[in-house]
Order: C-alpha cells, then structure tokens, then sequence
C-alpha cells in the first residue's frame, strides 16, 4: 500500500537524526507488512491489518521508541513491556541499533500474533487475541 502522505509530514518535523530512523522504520514495515494501511493515528505514524493498530513509532524525549501492540506476545527477544495491555516496544537513539533482522522478525510475528485493539471499546476494555 502506498505510504499515507502524513506519514512523511509527520518525519518532515522530526531533526535529522530522528527522521533517518523514522524512515528506515518505515521502510521496513512497509517491507514486512506490504498489506498494512499506515497513518499518522493520535499524533504518530501507525499501520493498521483490518483496522487493528500493529505498530507504530513516536519521538519520546530521549528516543524514538517503536512498538507493537501485541508485541509481549512475540517468540522474539528484544522488545519491552509497555503500557497495561499487550504492546511492548523497544527504544532507539540512533538508525545503528536498528537491527533490520530482527525487525523483520518482530513484523512476521506481529501479522500472526494480534490481539483486537480495533474493538477495545465495544469489548468493555477487554483486548481478546483475534483468530488469524
């Protein structure tokens, strides 16, 4: 799928440094995920299978911190637990610690393993693993 243009505004206000490992980042999900819609969703660059958020990145004050959203359900290392549900992310400083293979593995998994954020709110809070 094509790359949502506030997907490229959105790395357009980023410094140098963090725009190299925006667009890197974005490269590669767009590489491993070729059937995701990626969008800037509540201020920061996310792709989305069947309208469920899969992962995304955002500048945080001392890095840029990817995550996937059932990402501490992954078989691969690497990631940390983030937040109250299932997401896990792992922060960057520089576009040298990307580890593109890893990436890659973290996006396979992240197409098998999903837990329904798209019906966070109809399911009461409640995020069920979906049946893909």
């Amino acid at each position: 799928m094509a790359r949502d243009r506030s997907i490229d505004d959105y790395h357009a206000g980023l410094a140098p440094e963090d725009r190299e490992i925006a667009e890197i980042l974005a490269r590669e999900i767009e590489r491993g995920l070729p059937e995701a819609m990626g969008k800037v969703w509540h201020a920061h660059p996310v792709w989305f299978l069947d309208g469920n958020p899969i992962v995304g990145y955002s500048r945080l004050k001392d890095a840029m911190r990817l995550m996937f959203w059932s990402g501490q359900s992954f078989p691969v290392a690497g990631l940390s637990a983030s937040g109250t549900f299932r997401a896990a992310d792992v922060r960057l400083t520089s576009a040298d610690e990307i580890d593109i293979e890893r990436l890659a593995q973290w996006l396979a998994a992240s197409r098998d393993i999903q837990w329904d954020y798209e019906h966070i709110r109809t399911n009461r809070g409640l995020v069920p693993r979906t049946a893909f």
